[in-house]
């Protein structure tokens, strides 16, 4: 009999965690398990990848007579509870804060395993994603991590972050690096992106928010003008988000050589990072960056700050360009450095290639995950 295991995330817009949780429902052991998948939002561009066994529930609000603070999460509660209790769920994969609010007090309820995943290091995030009500928010993902059978953490910076935030025990915690389909990234970058001539081309994937950098970009694309002696860079701004109007208007009045170019939110990055010379990452935090990963699975050169778990893909030899975070003279360097050393991109693509194949394959971190939920179904919830 199979393991009815409940993958829980808020839409399939397409983020990194989004990307996650569909290589688990389309890797999954289908002999050993039947995925359900639980979204607060039934909407995004991966949803026309989910496999087709997959049965999908959402978030059903019932009318509310009236408001007041923490409803909708109380309401999301008690609809997960019944939905584990009329699905007869073995065990849940609950990945981003949210998604653990709602999965700790359900499962617990419903006397289910869970495991949690945590993607970013907490003590920076919580309060830039969360903004109200932090500290009772923290508390209450304290709880919900210590019931979780076990915790997995995306980065070993991740974990640490983890264990002094939240109190957990080191040992509850499971490091499992995000894995990349290196042949499913491959045979979606065949799609190849119109180029300028004449110029670098340089791929930035994420949405813009002030934790990912932009504006640092744009700054040290400007320090390098000065003294430029390479063809001009053009960077590919691919992604959307508040900070995107800003974002271009700065680029415009403050860049006279290279040219940023905003091309909004894309279904897939692939074809844009693969028809790149370069990713550019100039993340202020990260958890583990997929775009990072699936360059490197593609074969192009990255050029990245040491934000949150990134470094733990720098390698030795070196994998990537790699920059202090929030400092744009610093990733001003490593721009030059990638355009004047042909050689040394060539060597850290040769060389990430062999790291993605040997730590960031996704049948073994899928098998890792798998060995987690099967040997949590015999336990209970910790109840506090």
């Amino acid at each position: 009999m199979t393991i009815r295991v409940l993958f829980m995330i808020s839409s399939m817009r397409g983020g990194g965690s989004e990307q996650q949780t569909l290589l688990l429902l389309q890797h999954l052991d289908r002999t050993k398990f039947s995925p359900h998948l639980y979204l607060t939002h039934r909407e995004g561009d991966l949803l026309d990848r989910i496999p087709d066994d997959v049965v999908i529930h959402e978030f059903q609000p019932s009318p509310a007579k009236f408001y007041f603070p923490g409803r909708a999460l109380r309401d999301q509660v008690d609809h997960l509870q019944t939905l584990i209790q009329s699905e007869q769920i073995d065990v849940i994969y609950d990945r981003t804060f949210h998604m653990t609010m709602i999965a700790g007090p359900a499962a617990s309820a419903a006397g289910v395993p869970r495991i949690s995943t945590i993607v970013s290091p907490p003590d920076r995030a919580l309060p830039l994603v969360e903004r109200r009500f932090v500290g009772i928010k923290k508390r209450r993902l304290a709880k919900a991590y210590r019931q979780s059978a076990r915790v997995i953490a995306v980065s070993r910076n991740a974990a640490e972050s983890a264990a002094r935030y939240y109190g957990l025990k080191a040992n509850q915690i499971d490091v499992v690096p995000n894995p990349v389909d290196r042949n499913s990234i491959i045979e979606r970058a065949k799609t190849k992106i119109d180029r300028p001539d004449g110029v670098t081309v340089l791929a930035c994937v994420g949405r813009m928010t002030q934790e990912k950098g932009h504006s640092d970009l744009i700054e040290a694309l400007r320090l390098t003008e000065s003294d430029w002696s390479h063809a001009p860079l053009h960077v590919w701004m691919v992604g959307d988000g508040p900070l995107l109007e800003s974002l271009n208007t700065k680029s415009e009045q403050t860049l006279k050589l290279h040219h940023a170019e905003f091309v909004g939110h894309q279904p897939d990055a692939a074809p844009w990072i693969g028809s790149a010379d370069g990713l550019v990452l100039p993340s202020r935090f990260e958890g583990m960056p997929n775009v990072v990963l699936e360059a490197m699975a593609l074969g192009i050169p990255v050029v990245a700050t040491a934000a949150g778990g990134t470094p733990e893909l720098q390698g030795n030899p070196p994998t990537m360009f790699m920059a202090e975070s929030a400092d744009p003279s610093s990733l001003a360097l490593q721009l030059r450095r990638f355009a004047a050393e042909q050689p040394s991109r060539i060597n850290q693509v040769q060389a990430a290639t062999e790291m993605i194949q040997r730590d960031h394959n996704v049948e073994k971190a899928v098998r890792k995950i798998e060995s987690i939920l099967a040997g949590s179904v015999e336990l209970a919830p910790t109840m506090d």
